[in-house]
Formats: C-alpha cells, structure tokens, sequence
C-alpha cells in the first residue's frame, strides 16, 4: 500500500508556494519530444523466466567494454583493476563500517580515508585533499563555489577545453549562488582569451590539463597573471593516471585541483558512481572553505593513535547558511577502492602506468594517421586525442561499432553543432597491438 499522506488541499498549498497552477507544470523544462503521453509499449506482465529472457536479448544488442576493442574516454576510462581491489572492498569490516559518524566504531573507514587524502595530496602536488566527492564534475563546481566564498568575488572563467559536463554541473551550482560563470572557446588550443578575461572581479579561472580534446597545458602563466589580479586557479582533470607522468597542479602553481579518480581501482559502471578528486593549498581560507569531510589523525586519552572526523562543514552538522556545501557524503566505497589500488601501484607503478598510457597512445595516433584523410588535432597529449576525419564523426563512430570497435567519442556529442568531424580516442594499458591495428583497419573501412 502507498503511504501519501498529503491533501488535495496540502497539494494546492504547495503548488501555490511555488508559483504554478499544477504538478504538471513542473516539467515544463522537459522538452516535449522526451515526454511519455502513454504507457510505455511493454508487456502488462510476464513470468520471471520470460522477464529474463527478454532483458537478455535487449543486452545481447550492446556492444560491452569487455567484448570489444574499446577506445573509449572523455571522462570515464578503461583501466585494468586488480582482482585484489574487489576482493579486499567486500570484507566485512569495510562494508559494515561505511559510514564514520561514530569514530570509536568505524577506526577502518576513518584511517583509510585518511590514507586516501595523503594519497590525493601528493597525486595532485597539493596540501590537503578532502575525503572525495561524489565525482570530477561535482568537485569542479563545488570548487568553483569555493573561490567565490574565499575571494568574495563572484566571477568565473572557465576554459573552453573544460569537459562539457564540468562545465554544466558548475552552472546549475552558480545558478542560485550568484556565480557568474563564462566560458571561452573550446575550438582554441591555446589559453590566451582566458588570460585576456582576467580582470579584478575574477574569483577563479578553472583550466583541464588534459583537457577534453587531450590537450595538455601549462598553468604557470596562467597562475602568475591570476594570482597578481587576486584570483584563484582551478585546475581540474578527469584522467587521474596522466599525475602519474605530467606535472602536478601544484607544481604549476594551482590552488585547487580537481578532477575524477575512476581511472584508478573503480570500473566503468555504466558511467557511475565514481569519485572525485579534491585537494588545495595549506592556507586556513582554503581548507576552511573546503567542501564536504576531512579525516584527521590524533591520539586518545591514552595517548593511542587515532581517527577523526576533523572537519565536517555541511548542512547537516553546522548552520545551513554556514555551511560551505550540501553534499551529504564521500563516495566511500569507491575511495576505497582508489586508495588499495593506488597502494598496490605505489609510486613507481603509477609512474610506470601513466608510460604504458602515454607511449600505448602515441602508437595508436601514428597508426590512425597512416589513414587517408585523418589529421590528428593536438601538438601534446598524455593518453587521449582527438582525430579530425573526412565525414562526420558520429557516423564513423557507428560503422566502427558494425565492426566491432568502439572507436571513441564525436566532439558534437559533447559540443552540439560544433567539431561534428572531430573523434575523442583514448588509448589504455589495456589495449593491445592487436586492438591497435583491428582499430586502425576498421577506421580506414568505415571511412
């Protein structure tokens, strides 16, 4: 039975404190072609057996990341996860103590959470990282409304080549945070319109290194011009492995970095959950801004060590108006996980990982141009590019699945209208010579 317990009455109070005349005027912003205006063409029943039969064949159409060559990226990458990461995130002592709000109970989670920060702050180059986010595009704009509290500025500058998604979730925050946020280019290689837009009312400039083309930048300039008119500089990413071989944000003078840690230890998933990355600088503005938790270390009355939630500033422990963000958690589980898999790298392997990317990838970008009328964009990449072919790239993209590749990501489907010949490929540790050159004779049949 539906337990609802609100009133016609109660109904009417509500839409009338909204401002709308009905529920259905409340999805008025869902464009009307994506709309249902009947039930959906399904059998009104079927026994379990036929049920699974039926969702069989449905799946049986895809093309799964494990069956095919999969150059693959923008955001979400295949990497290889050691079957020790699944087995040790499923003992019991981590599934049933996922949550620390008691410290005296949950010792595990909190020290590997703790862990986990150490890890992200040397990754990043950084001072302090949080205990995640919920992923690379949510910590990018809770960035974003970071700077804005600390400089006490409200405008935002955003780099063209910043993921789309990034860049969306960042403007649904600033919506309704008085956030002004303006984006530059994305078809410009260089950052120079974004150096030109820098003024006194700057709060943040957010750059991606690799950014969503997989063009690689260098934010030394950049920060310099932004720190003398007071901004902050963001630097986000969502290829987690490419630390392992390109300089650190902090290295290159960032305040905040951000980006996706689901390279490392968390599969695909259909595209979640994930796990975002979020560190900065020591400065007690930054770190009392930060959003979401931070797990600290300490020692007891008996002067053992131990865990702590040592800042906690969200809604649900301090004042609403005081809080620094809404995001109720951590993406514990996946935190997890990224920090056994980054334990079983270490720092040599993650070196020697981010190599195999690099070196995996600057093979597959000789053999693509060996194509007739394939052009590669970038002047710099770390493990993904992008392709300028003969035709339209979404059309290439489905003749490459009829043989049996999936052959990367269209640029227009992350830009609409724009780049519509333009192929994101990333290559991985995971692709052999023999993905790279079933790939390479596919591309030149689908062309």
């Amino acid at each position: 039975m539906r337990y609802l317990p609100h009133t016609d009455t109660d109904r009417k109070a509500m839409l009338d404190t909204i401002g709308v005349a009905s529920i259905d005027e409340l999805f008025n912003d869902v464009p009307e072609a994506a709309r249902l205006d009947g039930l959906i063409d399904l059998p009104t029943k079927q026994s379990e057996l036929q049920v699974e039969r039926s969702l069989s064949a449905l799946a049986a159409q895809n093309i799964s990341a494990g069956q095919a060559p999969f150059f693959v990226g923008a955001g979400a990458y295949k990497h290889h996860v050691p079957a020790t990461v699944d087995h040790l995130i499923q003992r019991s002592e981590f599934l049933t103590a996922y949550t620390p709000y008691q410290p005296e109970i949950s010792q595990g989670t909190l020290q590997t959470l703790f862990e986990f920060q150490t890890q992200v702050a040397l990754l990043t180059g950084m001072d302090v990282a949080n205990a995640s986010m919920y992923d690379g595009s949510t910590a990018c704009a809770e960035a974003v409304m970071m700077a804005a509290r600390v400089t006490r500025r409200n405008k935002a500058i955003m780099a063209g080549g910043v993921h789309p998604h990034y860049v969306e979730a960042s403007k649904t925050l600033a919506k309704y945070s008085d956030v002004e946020i303006s984006v530059t280019d994305p078809g410009k290689a260089d950052l120079s319109e974004l150096i030109a837009a820098i003024d006194d009312e700057t709060s943040c400039v957010v750059v991606q290194t690799p950014d969503v083309f997989g063009r690689l930048h260098d934010l030394r300039e950049i920060s310099r011009i932004a720190h003398e008119k007071g901004a902050l500089v963001i630097a986000a990413f969502t290829e987690c492995v490419s630390l392992g071989l390109v300089e650190s944000p902090g290295a290159m003078g960032a305040d905040i970095a951000v980006g996706e840690g689901q390279s490392i230890g968390v599969g695909l998933n259909f595209g979640g959950p994930y796990v975002g990355l979020f560190a900065c600088k020591d400065d007690r503005r930054f770190i009392r801004q930060m959003p979401g938790r931070l797990a600290g270390e300490t020692v007891d009355a008996d002067g053992r060590r131990g865990y702590v939630l040592t800042l906690s500033t969200r809604e649900q422990h301090i004042r609403r108006d005081k809080a620094t963000s809404n995001i109720c958690t951590n993406s514990g589980l996946c935190s997890l996980a990224w920090t056994i898999h980054m334990t079983l790298l270490g720092e040599t392997g993650i070196k020697q990982l981010a190599r195999i990317n690099h070196e995996t990838a600057c093979e597959l970008a000789d053999l693509l141009e060996t194509v007739p009328g394939v052009r590669l964009v970038n002047q710099s990449f770390f493990n993904e590019f992008t392709l300028e072919l003969p035709k339209n790239a979404d059309e290439v993209v489905n003749d490459l699945a009829r043989f049996g590749v999936l052959g990367g990501v269209p640029a227009s489907r992350l830009f609409p209208g724009q780049f519509e010949n333009y192929l994101i490929v990333a290559a991985t540790e995971t692709n052999t010579p023999e993905d790279l050159a079933v790939f390479t004779k596919a591309l030149a049949g689908a062309l």
